[in-house]
């Protein structure tokens, strides 16, 4: 999948020209927020550094979070054209990261709001997938090597996550954001975040040392 494929943007000049007064000076911001600021001056080119260096981890993050590629692809588009929207008010109170996963947690825990009150078809496939996804290998015969058996492990042990578990890992594996960030994203205290983080490494740990039919038996 290629991912400058995915979005669209509109042309820098649907925009009006950021007021001198919210600039901030470049020298004491990290490069991304550096960056924001010249996009929000007028510099498309720097918005194209950005999302250069961001799509990746942006996509593997909402990837992981709704599981399905088409869903994954529309927050996507979404979380960039908010950053779009909103670069005539942003300022850098924090790092650029921490600002933009904070846009795609929220649209990604409205995004299961929404799944959860809507009904699911029972034949829509979904059941499906997830089985084959966790299914021994015996049952599995593209994946027969011990390695894809561990996968499926912490693949399946990743989905069953406590909610906060489960976004605490995703916005640090896959976006890189540490402790800090990562309660700021999610609005909890720091000692909660590490908590939350600590816990699910040491289930996934785990997961990787068991047999799928140990976890499957154990559901």
């Amino acid at each position: 999948m290629h991912l400058e494929s995915l979005a669209s943007f509109p042309s820098l000049g649907s925009y009006s020209t950021a007021p001198a007064r919210m600039l901030v000076p470049m020298e004491t911001l990290d490069e991304d927020a550096a960056l924001m600021l010249r996009y929000q001056a007028g510099d498309a080119h720097a918005f194209d550094a950005l999302y250069a260096r961001h799509k990746g981890a942006l996509y593997r993050y909402l990837l992981r979070h709704v599981r399905n590629a088409a869903s994954a692809t529309d927050l996507f588009q979404e979380v960039w054209m908010r950053v779009i929207a909103s670069r005539l008010r942003y300022t850098p109170r924090a790092k650029f990261s921490t600002f933009l996963f904070h846009i795609a947690h929220n649209l990604a825990i409205d995004h299961h709001r929404r799944a959860r009150a809507t009904p699911i078809d029972a034949h829509d496939g979904g059941d499906a997938r997830l089985h084959e996804s966790i299914a021994p290998d015996h049952e599995r015969p593209d994946r027969i090597a011990e390695y894809d058996q561990r996968l499926a492990n912490f693949e399946y042990t990743l989905a069953g996550l406590p909610t906060e578990q489960r976004e605490a890992f995703l916005l640090h594996e896959e976006s890189g954001l540490d402790i800090a960030q990562i309660a700021a994203v999610t609005n909890v205290g720091a000692e909660t975040a590490k908590s939350r983080l600590r816990y699910a490494v040491a289930k996934l740990k785990k997961s990787l040392l068991e047999p799928a039919a140990a976890l499957l038996t154990a559901v």
